[in-house]
């Protein structure tokens, strides 16, 4: 399962992006992976918390990724309508689940 989310140019260009996916691991853990910008990380325990308020998703890392310069969270941004809330939302559900320790939605 997977999440994609780009930043485009006004020709449709892809300028940023983030994936997030799920996978499962030897174990049979859920595992995440974070890829950003050809920058890919993963973890059984890598997002501590997800938030979503209006139109951000946030993602709190428990520990500070070193390929994101020491970040301990994402902050990703989408188009305010209600089908694109709808799609986030199933959407960070699918991919994270039982992952998490803690959310907000």
């Amino acid at each position: 399962m997977m999440l994609f989310f780009a930043h485009t140019t006004k020709s449709g260009d892809i300028d940023d992006y983030l994936l997030l996916m799920r996978g499962q691991s030897d174990d049979f853990a859920p595992k995440i992976y974070i890829e950003v910008n050809e920058q890919q990380f993963a973890g059984h325990d890598l997002i501590r918390e997800a938030q979503m308020r209006e139109n951000t998703l946030t993602l709190h890392l428990r520990e500070p990724a070193k390929e994101l310069d020491g970040a301990l969270e994402i902050v990703l941004s989408y188009a305010p309508t209600a089908e694109n809330k709808a799609v986030v939302e199933a959407g960070a559900f699918r991919v994270l689940g039982d992952c998490l320790s803690g959310g907000n939605a």
